[in-house]
């Protein structure tokens, strides 16, 4: 396991924004399958929530930018996110100029309290002329993650790997079932002079399809494994 490696807090005085790094090894996490919209009113104000799955750090932060300008005209949008990138775990969040600590930061906290990784939730308030007090807003962007998790489908993922194979198109249809049969997740298909595929297990599953690859269980002109990855695990 990874040696926890904080790095210093970074605050900013403007949006209430801060983001930690730490190294971490996960031998699974919870995300969700699909992105997530939702919606409260609370005392006239409008938040709306959407949930979004992201693989990095990169995405979540162009999907901020792009949600921020849909919803220029709003007072506030507010985010959270976790992310699972190069062996660390990055998590942050921003108030946008809600009080400190009313905004961003409950809304990460659900997060970790769920286990729920490569996830962005941003709130967009409309300010419907009631003040909500500090504990008033804690509760509305609490809630309004809260629902969207709620609605959201959750999945489980788990460390696995990724290979490239080709084979035969003769073979193709008896390939499908042997994945099917053993975990095996086709992510891509490239139909060339030959089928070739890039395929994803779970770690458990490498040393089965290396040895039906050795004793011609399966039929493949070759494997090559691509890289570690975090995949779904199956129950």
């Amino acid at each position: 396991m990874f040696g926890k490696q904080k790095l210093p807090f970074i605050s900013d005085p403007v949006g209430n924004l801060s983001e930690e790094r730490r190294a971490i090894y996960m031998n699974e996490f919870v995300t969700i399958k699909e992105n997530v919209d939702a919606k409260i009113i609370e005392k006239k104000s409008k938040f709306i929530v959407k949930l979004f799955y992201v693989e990095k750090c990169e995405d979540a932060e162009n999907i901020i930018k792009e949600v921020k300008k849909e919803f220029f005209d709003a007072r506030h949008n507010c985010f959270a996110y976790r992310v699972i990138e190069n062996n660390s775990i990055i998590e942050k969040s921003s108030d946008d100029g809600e009080p400190s600590g009313t905004a961003g930061s409950p809304m990460l906290k659900i997060l970790q309290t769920n286990n729920l990784a490569n996830v962005l939730v941003i709130v967009t308030r409309y300010f419907g002329g009631i003040l909500l007090g500090t504990g008033g807003l804690v509760r509305a962007y609490s809630d309004s993650l809260k629902l969207a998790i709620s609605k959201s489908i959750k999945i489980t993922k788990c460390p696995g790997i990724e290979f490239e194979v080709e084979l035969l198109y003769s073979e193709f249809e008896n390939f499908k079932y042997y994945c099917k049969m053993n975990d095996i997740n086709i992510v891509n298909t490239d139909y060339a002079e030959n089928i070739v595929c890039k395929i994803e297990m779970e770690d458990s599953k490498k040393q089965k399809i290396l040895n039906d690859f050795d004793t011609k269980s399966v039929n493949l002109n070759y494997i090559k494994e691509l890289s570690k990855k975090y995949v779904v695990k199956n129950v």
